[in-house]
This record gives C-alpha cells, structure tokens and sequence, in this order.
C-alpha cells in the first residue's frame, strides 16, 4: 500500500509519494487543483493508495487562515470521494519556503517544480513521525 502527499494551492497541487519501505518522500508531479478529483480517480484505480497526506497551511503564528480553510474543506470532500485511503493533515508551516529555496538552489524556479517539492516536505514530515513513534514503542 502506498502513501502519496499532496500540497494544495489555489491553482496548483504538488504530489509526492513514499518509497516503497516508507522512509523517504519523493517529489512527483503537479496537478491542476480543478483536476484533482479526476487525477485520483486514475491514481486509485492503478495504484494501492492507503494514505494521503494533505499540508495543512496554518499561519506561522499557528493560527487558521482563509487557505487553512479552503484547504480543509478540499480534503474533506476529497476523503468522502476516495474513503479506502485514511486522510491526514499535516502542518506544512515553512514547507513552501523550504521548497523555493531547494529551487533556488538547483537555479530552476518554476512553480510547477516547486509544489512536488514542497509535498515531498510535508509527507517527509510524516515519515519520519511514523519512525518516531515505532523506535519509541520498541
């Protein structure tokens, strides 16, 4: 079963998956966000997806914004759309920063390259929570 990431924008979607033995995130494409829904449908029907990670863009003071909200509403029609998968938020604070200066550093500066990035970031962030929480039951 695999675990994808997504980063959601208002125009752009950034996906990412997980290697096969769940341990490191990679960048894969960039979705239309008005063409997600039918994007999924193809991804469900040829791959075994068990979770998605969605970012979940708060403020850098933690607080909701009005994207925190649009976002959440996506992923909760999202979920109802596709409910095989489990659906998690995950606090993307400074992923997208993160993302542009990986960009900036490989001298491409395209926003369709920098969504992937930015959702390798995030589902990174929950791999490694996973990790942490097995080494601390065993």
């Amino acid at each position: 079963m695999k675990i994808i990431a997504l980063d959601i924008g208002n125009v752009h979607t950034g996906v990412a998956y997980a290697d096969d033995l769940n341990i490191m995130a990679i960048p894969y494409t960039t979705v239309a966000t008005h063409q997600l829904s039918i994007w999924l449908t193809e991804l469900f029907a040829k791959e075994p997806i068990s979770t998605v990670i969605v970012g979940h863009p708060k403020t850098l003071a933690g607080r909701e914004s009005q994207q925190t909200q649009t976002t959440v509403t996506l992923k909760n029609k999202l979920e109802h759309e596709f409910p095989t998968a489990k659906w998690l938020l995950v606090d993307e604070r400074l992923t997208s920063k993160q993302a542009q200066q990986i960009m900036r550093l490989k001298k491409k500066n395209t926003k369709k390259q920098e969504h992937p990035i930015a959702a390798a970031l995030i589902l990174q962030i929950y791999l490694e929570g996973l990790r942490m929480n097995f080494s601390n039951k065993h």
